[in-house]
């Protein structure tokens, strides 16, 4: 009779029997064959390895599944070792929030441009610099940028550029729509603060520089953003642009483009000024929060004024009203910790002042080359006193052949009477806001003020610019802003793991104290759960995808991600993800 023998396999059989001290069981391994005989399967017995070691037994099952063993330090090699959690963390974070989809239809672009945003958020550079960056983790093969160079690049830039309205309207309908923005309220800032290296750009101007880069044009750009501060849209204007002209085409912008027409608009009083204010007046379902600036202020405090100092005896708020500001409310607030350092800072600009005043006094009086002519006088107190605008503050003698001054002490005591005290100016209706949450409402500026320092120097570096074209210009700076979006998020959602702490505010006119859980942080660098805590972006990139070649049989290859540590683990649970293999 003809046998049909099958692959050998390691039968593993349990004999359970009954002893004196109770129940037990044995087992023994049996290599064997099945064969069929007759239409019915039998089992050939080959050998018991009951007596072989089990991790003996175990290698010779995997050898008969048909697996390849190698020896212990022999059989593998390690071929690459490229960082990935940092790029994971990133990448998974932006599947959170819907992207790479809303930046365009899958092609070649849009992948370039998507590896630009997780580049500008995990180490800002050039494009040059960039695309050699990308060689060394795992972008590079899960987006496929082999060979892309700084041309892809670029035009990878130009290509995002033109979907940047569409990209906006998505995020402002996600950020500031009523069902996510109940308040119904947007925040605007414009900074100047980004200098040109270079010059051609129709863009490049010579204007304010918030950021004390003098001797350097620049531009400027502006951020729309929510009440957390999330990031919305960006503009980017020529550098001498003012804030109220910035702020009247981002009205047009979220009204036009966006189309909400029921928004508060806030911002600082610089920005929203009180012609901007009449615009908006003609604008219905536009609102306003913002602050005085110091003329109105001291009009407002004269004595048949309604902002007395008496009002703040016992609280260092209060609403008031005047006609001047018909259907608005004013929220009159003095700061004791603001007044005191203003204080201090103008003392300190007049006693500099004096210093320099006195130098041109003696000027006059030297023997030597005296300072004469009030003409030349007048010149070289013009430099001093421009540089500390303190000229308020003192009475001035100019003579041919000399020069004299003395304090203002009117002057000094009328500005004194006012340190600290701010007025706020605002439609949001008190059903909708009391007090406090209107001052607690116009502090949430520093959502947008924190977002300009991620982008120009914690996290994206959008700073210095370099290109020369316009839309380039434009083009740079919107996969920062998307960077930065991205970088707003993943810190919240990593808060627990770094030193990122909301601040404890219970009063809303005095400066927000540092939390205790933050001081606890800071102080033992671990949190409430005591896990430990690190600086945002640290130590994930230590998190390697590795390439392994078995060296014995095909030479066959295949991926290993590194064990996560505690901390790596923690963070990926944090974003609800698995450690991701590959970024898509």
């Amino acid at each position: 009779m003809t046998r049909c023998y099958g692959a050998m396999h390691v039968a593993e059989i349990a004999r359970k029997y009954g002893t004196k001290s109770g129940p037990s069981e044995s087992r023994s391994y049996l290599l064997r064959r099945p064969y069929r005989e007759g239409g019915k399967v039998r089992h050939e017995t080959l050998a018991n390895l009951s007596a072989l070691p089990l991790p003996a037994i175990s290698a010779l099952r995997d050898v008969l599944s048909g697996k390849t063993l190698v020896v212990a330090g022999e059989g593998l090699e390690l071929q690459r070792a490229l960082p990935h959690g940092h790029v994971a963390a990133l990448s998974a974070q932006a599947c959170l929030l819907g992207l790479p989809e809303p930046l365009g239809s899958a092609c070649k672009e849009r992948d370039v441009a998507y590896a630009l945003v997780l580049a500008r958020a995990l180490r800002p550079a050039s494009k040059r610099a960039t695309a050699s960056w990308w060689a060394g983790t795992t972008l590079v093969e899960d987006l496929g940028l082999e060979g892309v160079g700084t041309g892809e690049a670029y035009a990878a830039m130009d290509w995002l550029l033109l979907r940047q309205e569409a990209i906006e309207l998505k995020l402002a309908k996600r950020h500031l729509g009523e069902a996510a923005n109940p308040s119904c309220r947007a925040y605007f800032d414009l900074s100047s603060s980004s200098w040109m290296e270079g010059s051609g750009c129709p863009l490049v101007a010579f204007g304010h520089s918030r950021g004390g880069k003098r001797g350097k044009p620049q531009i400027e750009y502006g951020l729309l953003a929510d009440p957390r501060g999330c990031p919305v849209a960006i503009r980017v204007f020529p550098g001498n642009t003012a804030d109220p002209g910035a702020f009247a085409e981002i009205v047009t912008v979220v009204r036009e483009r966006f189309g909400l027409e029921q928004l508060v608009m806030v911002g600082d009083r610089g920005m929203i000024t009180s012609a901007r204010i009449d615009k908006l007046r003609e604008l219905p379902g536009m609102g306003w929060l913002s602050a005085l600036r110091a003329p109105s202020i001291r009009k407002l405090a004269e004595d048949s004024g309604p902002l007395q100092i008496g009002l703040f005896d016992e609280v260092n708020f209060c609403e008031i009203t005047h006609p001047d500001y018909p259907g608005e409310r004013l929220v009159a607030c003095r700061n004791p910790l603001l007044a005191g350092e203003r204080a201090r800072k103008r003392e300190a600009l007049l006693a500099s002042t004096e210093t320099e005043l006195s130098v041109v006094a003696e000027a006059c009086r030297r023997e030597r080359r005296p300072l004469r002519g009030k003409d030349a006088i007048a010149l070289r107190l013009g430099r001093v006193l421009y540089r500390h605008k303190m000229a308020k503050h003192f009475h001035l003698a100019i003579g041919e052949d000399r020069f004299s001054f003395s304090r203002n002490e009117d002057s000094i005591a009328s500005e004194a009477a006012l340190d600290g005290i701010y007025v706020l100016r605002t439609t949001i209706d008190e059903d909708d806001l009391d007090t406090a949450g209107v001052i607690s409402a116009y502090k949430d500026l520093q959502g947008v003020e924190r977002d300009f320092r991620s982008m120009k120097a914690i996290d994206v570096d959008i700073r210095p610019v370099h290109h020369r074209l316009e839309d380039r210009d434009r083009a740079h700076a919107f996969p920062c802003f998307l960077a930065a979006y991205l970088t707003f998020h993943l810190r919240t959602t990593l808060a627990p793991l770094t030193f990122t702490e909301p601040p404890g505010r219970s009063d809303p006119v005095a400066p927000s104290p540092r939390s205790a859980s933050a001081k606890k942080k800071d102080a033992t660098k671990k949190n409430a759960e005591d896990e430990e805590v690190r600086g945002f972006g640290e130590h994930l990139g230590t998190l390697t995808r590795n390439r392994m070649r078995v060296v014995t049989g095909q030479g066959a290859t295949f991926d290993l991600l590194a064990t996560p540590t505690p901390t790596q683990r923690r963070a990926f649970e944090l974003l609800g993800v698995p450690v991701p293999r590959t970024l898509v």
